[in-house]
């Protein structure tokens, strides 16, 4: 039994009771809250309180500005919720008087008159809402004044002005702020107007505690020094002595003895913000601070320990803030760290959406790609030859068998004699133009009554066939390269969505290292910030002082730089001021390992303007650089425009992203399917890497090239027929290394095969490199081109270009200056 008892107690026994009494307490918490939330905000019974607190609100002791500016403000944005804020605004006025109560009943009822009367005729109805306002608060005023005095006095008449200016600028307050209180999904952002409007609000509101009192301490002092430390607290020394100040002012309004009240709160935010990196505490201090010394050279010792007493209650009220209220408030004030990560966060979500989109379209490209591949390959395996074979056999036989006698006799009893002659006929026809045979003709002739008119259809049809095939043929390999294209398309794509998804890292500490390095090397710097430390793809932005064109980011900044990050760094780009007090803005980048230089000799035929050969030098990103030649069919314009328009597409597809080999196929499709005229294009493709100095050559019909090592000739060629020919091909890559100090020499077929009476042009033109004595690309380009119109006795028989590249070491202009080395020294 006692076991029993025992096993039935241990679990029991077992259970965290704590934990569950934790969770019941912070839901219910939560879901108080969220009752008190919708009873408040969602309901409008918010609007109630401060309507109470706004009617009992006094400025000089006798005016009441804010009763009317706040109803007409609820009115204008939530019309349903008016009725509470007008209770709450005459029970407030009530708390002072009934005269006071019936001036607020009065001059609403009024203004509703006035305002439902024009809106017939307003059409900006908030834009006038401030001057019904105005217009309202000064017939009320005087009227009140007449009511009870019997009389109007200059007096009265200059009050009402005072009351009626303040109630214009109270609406355009409160049609800002009430907004901010009843909306139930905020944007994440304020405005500096919104958050200066807020504070009035908030400040008007404290006014209507005036003159109560727990334990003998001012409530309005409480609050007001409350307000101030949880905005210094939230948004700093600027926010918070602004706080300060307008609440410090309206306080001065309401009371005039509580003027020096200004100076403690203003004090207090802007010492408050100056201390909040030490949290809480540090704000609380730079309270205490602030009331010790405005407390005792403001009213003197007297009302020391009262106003110790009321900051001490303030301070208890702001260490029991929870800190998610005030992170929660930091997020919509724009200089704070949440408002910046707030902002990081809806940027990363964008960019992340942004992202998922072009996976979503690269995944659809892939998707269309792989679709128009897998039918392919289902074609493949289908057998389509023999599939078609017998389609063309059954167009003949029922043009020719179908009514014949021996139809039984072809194709019942000797079936495979019948078909095996008229397929030897239909392959006969096809290789050999249409004809067949004698010996077939006449066996044949023996086998079929009406064998002419077999063969007559049998070559008609293959016309057809023929052409039926070639036309497949051609889908099919537009088939292909769309699947290619399509694959080229989504991967790049694919890599843009990760490029938009890599995030920009955090560079503060090695800014601040770059900018003490230069400051203790003389070099005043403004501003620094850095977008890409990766190697080879440094991106540094700099604000410097007026150099007055000395050159000091060339010849000072760019060397420590490259010093600094142990790779050569030069000036990309430099915005200097226009006037001596300004400042410049440089942007420094990685400089490529190697540097190309070119040159550049063409000539037309017999001399003429146009030629029928185009040359392109393009830059692409990640450091490559491509040199292109192509040649038109023939010679003139339309050979021209042939070569200029294959050079042009290859260079807006290769700048997409899209790889070299693809993008050759891409151009070869859009020409050879865009005419139908006999007109090609060959193409000369050198893709160079400026980091490693390596290059790929893709050669499209195009003649050798050749490379220059010092005294030694290299040949690069490939096989590839012209552009345009044919729709499918493999585009053969030849990569070689090259070094600084190579010559790379490109041309044309109308200067490699211009001389005249040479039986080996390979060997002619590696002699004619080889003897060349200069290594300037210009120079060679000219020297080439005018020994081989030397050798055609001074005559041009077709285009003819010569493009040499050299590769030299990228050495910058100015040396790096060892900073390391430089401290150690000083």
């Amino acid at each position: 039994m006692d076991k029993t008892v025992k096993t039935l107690i241990e679990p029991v026994s077992g259970l965290n009771l704590n934990n569950k009494a934790k969770l019941d307490v912070s839901s219910g918490i939560r879901g108080l809250l969220q009752k008190l939330e919708a009873f408040f905000l969602k309901k409008g019974y918010i609007l109630f309180v401060i309507g109470f607190l706004l009617g009992r609100a006094l400025i000089l002791s006798t005016l009441t500005p804010f009763i009317l500016p706040f109803f007409a403000a609820v009115y204008v944005i939530r019309k349903e919720r008016a009725p509470i804020a007008l209770v709450g605004l005459v029970v407030g006025a009530a708390t002072l008087s009934v005269v006071d109560a019936a001036y607020a009943f009065g001059s609403t009822v009024f203004f509703l008159f006035l305002f439902r009367v024009a809106l017939n005729w307003l059409k900006q109805e908030v834009k006038a809402l401030p001057f019904f306002v105005f217009a309202t608060i000064i017939v009320s005023k005087l009227a009140k004044s007449f009511i009870v005095t019997g009389q109007i006095s200059l007096f009265d008449g200059m009050m009402a002005g005072v009351e009626a200016s303040l109630g214009f600028i109270l609406t355009l307050i409160f049609l800002q702020s009430i907004p901010l209180i009843l909306a139930n999904k905020r944007r994440q952002t304020l405005k500096t107007e919104e958050v200066v409007c807020l504070i009035i609000m908030l400040a008007s509101i404290m006014t209507g505690t005036i003159g109560w009192s727990v334990y003998d301490l001012s409530l309005e002092h409480i609050t007001s020094r409350y307000l101030v430390l949880v905005f210094a607290f939230v948004a700093g020394a600027t926010v918070g002595s602004t706080v300060g100040v307008v609440t410090g002012l309206i306080f001065s309004l309401a009371n005039v003895s509580s003027f020096y009240h200004m100076s403690l709160l203003a004090f207090a935010g802007l010492l408050g913000g100056l201390l909040k990196e030490g949290k809480k505490v540090g704000v609380v201090i730079g309270l205490f601070i602030s009331t010790l010394l405005i407390g005792m050279y403001g009213e003197g010792s007297g009302n020391l320990d009262k106003t110790l007493l009321e900051s001490a209650a303030a301070m208890l009220l702001f260490l029991l803030t929870p800190q998610g209220l005030t992170s929660k408030l930091a997020k919509y004030i724009p200089g704070t760290p949440e408002y910046a990560a707030e902002q990081q966060h809806y940027m990363r979500k964008m960019r992340d959406v942004t992202a998922q989109r072009v996976e979503q379209f690269s995944s659809v490209f892939q998707a269309l790609s792989n679709s128009f591949a897998s039918y392919d390959d289902l074609s493949e395996r289908d057998d389509p030859e023999s599939r078609e074979l017998d389609y063309f056999l059954s167009n003949v036989t029922e043009k020719t068998c179908q009514m014949c006698f021996k139809k039984e006799h072809c194709w019942a009893r000797n079936f495979n004699t019948t078909y095996d002659y008229m397929k030897e006929i239909m392959h006969e026809m096809d290789q050999n133009d249409g004809t067949i045979s004698p010996k077939l003709a006449r066996d044949w002739g023996k086998h079929c009554t009406k064998s002419q008119k077999v063969m007559n259809t049998i070559q008609q049809e293959l016309t057809l066939f023929q052409a039926n095939q070639k036309l497949k043929k051609q889908v099919q390999e537009s088939r292909r390269l769309v699947a290619d294209q399509l694959l080229g398309v989504s991967t790049v794509m694919g890599d843009f969505a990760k490029e938009i998804q890599r995030e920009r890292d955090n560079h503060h500490k090695q800014e601040e290292q770059i900018y003490e390095a230069l400051q203790e090397f003389g070099i005043h710097i403004e501003h620094v910030e850095i977008y890409s430390l990766e190697h080879s793809n440094v991106d540094i932005d700099m604000t410097i002082p007026y150099c007055n064109g000395h050159g000091e980011c060339e010849k000072l900044i760019a060397p420590v730089l490259s010093d600094i990050l142990g790779e050569t760094i030069i000036v990309n780009s430099e915005e200097c001021s226009a006037y001596p007090n300004g400042f410049c803005h440089v942007t420094f980048r990685s400089a490529k390992a190697f540097t190309i230089e070119t040159g550049v000799a063409h000539a037309a035929k017999d001399g003429g303007f146009i030629s029928g050969d185009s040359y392109s030098m393009i830059s692409l990103s990640g450091g490559k650089h491509a040199v292109a030649i192509s040649d038109g069919m023939g010679n003139g314009e339309r050979a021209h425009i042939e070569s200029k328009e294959t050079l042009k597409l290859l260079q807006k597809i290769l700048q997409s992203g899209i790889e070299e080999k693809l993008a050759i196929k891409s151009v070869n499709s859009i020409l050879s399917l865009r005419t139908t005229d006999e007109i090609f294009s060959t193409l000369d493709l050198a893709m160079i890497d400026l980091q490693d100095a390596s290059a790929k050559f893709l050669k499209v019909g195009s003649i050798p090239s050749f490379i220059k090592r010092g005294n030694t000739v290299k040949k690069i060629q490939a096989s590839n027929l012209p552009i345009g020919i044919i729709h499918e091909f493999d585009v053969e890559v030849v990569t070689e290394q090259l070094k600084a100090g190579d010559l790379l020499i490109m041309m044309s077929d109308g200067v490699f095969e211009g001389p005249k009476h040479v039986e080996n042009y390979d060997l002619w033109m590696k002699r004619k490199i080889g003897e060349l004595a200069t290594d300037d690309p210009q120079e060679v380009a000219d020297l080439i081109m005018e020994e081989v119109i030397r050798s055609r006795s001074n005559t041009i028989e077709d285009d003819m270009t010569v493009v040499v590249t050299k590769i030299k070491h990228n050495t910058p202009k100015w040396a790096t200056i060892p900073i390391h080395k430089y401290q150690k020294q000083a």
